[in-house]
């Protein structure tokens, strides 16, 4: 057998014997430290961070129960794996050391073959779990890389048809994520705005125009005001976009992590007062991201430059939003940006497509 001499194994007891005959027993295969009470126990423990502990019960001071309730009470000793030494054979006394976290029990006197057999078997299962967690890990951080990369690859789409959207896509995922940032801190808000949440909403917002590539070249790029018409066929992408994410949506199934994009997509041109599109959604009826996608966009568009008009300077932009409160927009949503202005600008400097905007902005 290949010798494991990367464990480290933690040695609890209060007689010296014993801890020559666990020395003499592990020594060649493991790296030994030595404590001879429970406090010098947990100040090594939390210090070295050893792979096992063998832990004496009947110790002076703090005994082996204490020790243990003290070791599985620390986030950083918790997982490590507690075999109780001792002399007491009552199926009572070994139940209270199990129900504290310990793994296993070894009676004194010792059989070497026996502890040795213990502790290789509980080290195993240690290097067994351990690299189930990072196996774990590795696998969400490559989820999370996935649907990272499939949103960015839809909202490239977009960015396509449309030229005026690049600088768009980049500074509005950030007023959405700063506009939650900002909620999350009103109780009326706190328990919908976890950090996966925000996190989400950050990389969901680029989609909220992802409809757009199912509108007409000769009214999505069309250098003036659009006809009733027009106008009309344009609202569509807000249908468009919902179907596009609804469709990879319902195959991963109702809470995939495309739900919030849908719901942007869907409801971001939606009005507090109902009279938006393109269901006439009213008040809280409204999606939350709906309801903070829709500030981030009109702001955004109205600090932008576009064909038909000049970039709107950042004070003004504020006040049409403050105007829009209780009837466009959520009130509490516009208190947010309100508090965080001054944040939306300066996302808007760093972000601007046009020194013409950079100078609005000034």
């Amino acid at each position: 057998m290949v010798q494991d001499t990367q464990s480290t194994v933690l040695i609890v007891d209060d007689v010296e014997t014993n801890i020559d005959i666990m020395v003499e027993t592990l020594g060649e295969e493991y790296d030994l430290s030595v404590a001879i009470d429970g406090s010098a126990a947990l100040e090594l423990a939390m210090e070295t961070s050893p792979d096992l502990i063998l832990l004496d019960i009947m110790m002076p001071g703090m005994d082996g129960y204490e020790t243990c309730r003290q070791l599985k009470a620390s986030e950083k000793t918790k997982d490590i794996p507690v075999i109780f030494l001792t002399a007491m054979t009552e199926k009572q006394d070994e139940a209270r050391g199990l129900s504290l976290g310990a793994v296993d029990y070894i009676t004194k006197p010792f059989s070497p073959e026996l502890v040795k057999a213990r502790v290789r078997n509980q080290l195993e299962l240690k290097r067994h779990r351990d690299n189930l967690e990072a196996l774990v890990q590795e696998r969400t951080r490559e989820l999370q890389l996935t649907q990272e990369v499939t949103i960015e690859s839809m909202a490239t789409i977009a960015e396509y048809r449309d030229p005026e959207t690049g600088g768009h896509i980049q500074r509005t995922k950030r007023y959405v994520k700063a506009l939650a940032e900002q909620l999350k801190e009103h109780p009326k808000f706190e328990a919908e705005f976890c950090d996966t949440t925000i996190h989400m909403l950050y990389l969901s917002a680029p989609l909220h125009d992802i409809g757009k590539v199912g509108v007409p070249d000769m009214i999505l790029l069309k250098p003036g005001k659009l006809t009733t018409e027009e106008f009309d066929e344009m609202k569509k992408h807000a249908i468009y976009g919902r179907d596009a994410i609804r469709a990879a949506n319902t195959k991963l199934g109702i809470d995939s992590f495309l739900k919030i994009a849908e719901e942007i997509a869907y409801t971001h041109h939606e009005k507090w007062d109902g009279s938006g599109y393109p269901q006439g959604l009213k008040g809280q009826d409204i999606p939350l991201a709906g309801r903070l996608m829709a500030v981030a966009d009109v702001y955004d568009a109205l600090i932008s430059k576009r064909v038909y008009k000049a970039p709107f300077p950042h004070s003004k932009a504020v006040s049409i939003i403050e105007e829009g409160r209780g009837n466009h927009f959520d009130p509490d949503v516009v208190d947010a940006f309100i508090h965080i202005a001054d944040r939306f600008r300066e996302l808007a400097l760093e972000f601007a497509d046009f020194e013409e905007e950079r100078e609005a902005l000034r």
